[in-house]
């Protein structure tokens, strides 16, 4: 998965917000103030499908785009945990949001789980978590990077 540089697309800090404001932050990050309303609509309209956080306090908000030809993401780690209606009931810091090309059906589905597998390590969460600064966060994510490559900040 080949995602663009950007120091815009790791945040820290957010405030404490409902799932769909920290949806919106997530379509602002994704994709810049022109686009982030259908962005949003996008990660809000799967959300209602069924949740996508993971337990453990991550989710992995992702809406497919028909206009983008690869994969784009960003993560926030939230200084106040929102419900994402998570089956283990805990509230979610920890937000990887994708926007993948709508045609990349399989590579999404293996993508996911690639994630679900690193972010189920309980090492890797406590590290993201602890992170001093968005430096150290961004040394986190792009260490955690193997199998499947995570936001990256240049």
């Amino acid at each position: 998965m080949d995602m663009p540089a950007s120091d815009e697309r790791v945040a820290g800090g957010q405030a404490n917000s409902p799932r769909d404001r920290v949806l919106d932050a997530a379509a602002r990050l994704l994709s810049g103030p022109e686009r982030a309303s259908d962005i949003a609509t996008a990660l809000r309209d799967r959300e209602r499908l069924a949740s996508t956080a993971l337990g453990e306090g991550v989710a992995i908000p992702h809406a497919r785009c028909s206009t983008i030809e690869r994969c784009h993401g960003a993560f926030l780690r939230l200084s106040r945990p929102v419900d994402f209606n998570a089956v283990d009931g805990q509230p979610v810091d920890l937000v990887l949001a994708l926007l993948v090309p709508e045609h990349d059906i399989q590579p999404q589905l293996l993508r996911l789980a690639e994630l679900a597998e690193l972010f189920a390590d309980p090492d890797f969460r406590r590290d993201l978590r602890q992170a001093r600064d968005i430096d150290e966060l961004r040394h986190h994510l792009l260490a955690g990077q193997h199998p499947a490559p995570l936001p990256r900040a240049a």
